[in-house]
């Protein structure tokens, strides 16, 4: 039941996400909840490849619910850096060539590299 609660919020936050920057909203929302399997897979990879090398035997002795709560925070990891790397990307100000047509009447925020100091 928590895992469920789970996927729907980081679904609806990359959702949110991409809405507010105007990408497809579905996608992302499926990049989410992809990001954070992918990670718990990807942690309980290098989990029992620590423990084969540390300890042969011990892999055997771990269940299916404990290898899945162990890689639980591997998943949150890579979630939470997929979601701060698009944050991040997306918010940046997009820059204006001074080659493009009526770039003057473009509002910006940022000062662009072809206005003078005036």
């Amino acid at each position: 039941m928590i895992g469920l609660i789970l996927i729907y919020w980081v679904g609806k936050s990359f959702y949110d996400l991409a809405g507010k920057h105007g990408k497809n909203q579905w996608g992302f929302g499926i990049l989410g909840v992809a990001s954070y399997y992918g990670g718990i897979f990807g942690g309980i990879f290098l989990i029992g490849l620590v423990l084969a090398a540390v300890n042969p035997g011990s892999i055997d002795d771990i269940s299916d619910p404990q290898a899945t709560i162990m890689g639980i925070p591997f998943g949150v990891l890579t979630c939470w850096s997929t979601y701060t790397f698009l944050k991040k990307n997306w918010s940046k100000p997009k820059e204006v060539s001074k080659y493009t047509l009526d770039s003057d009447l473009i509002p910006s925020d940022a000062k662009r590299y072809d206005q003078e100091e005036k």
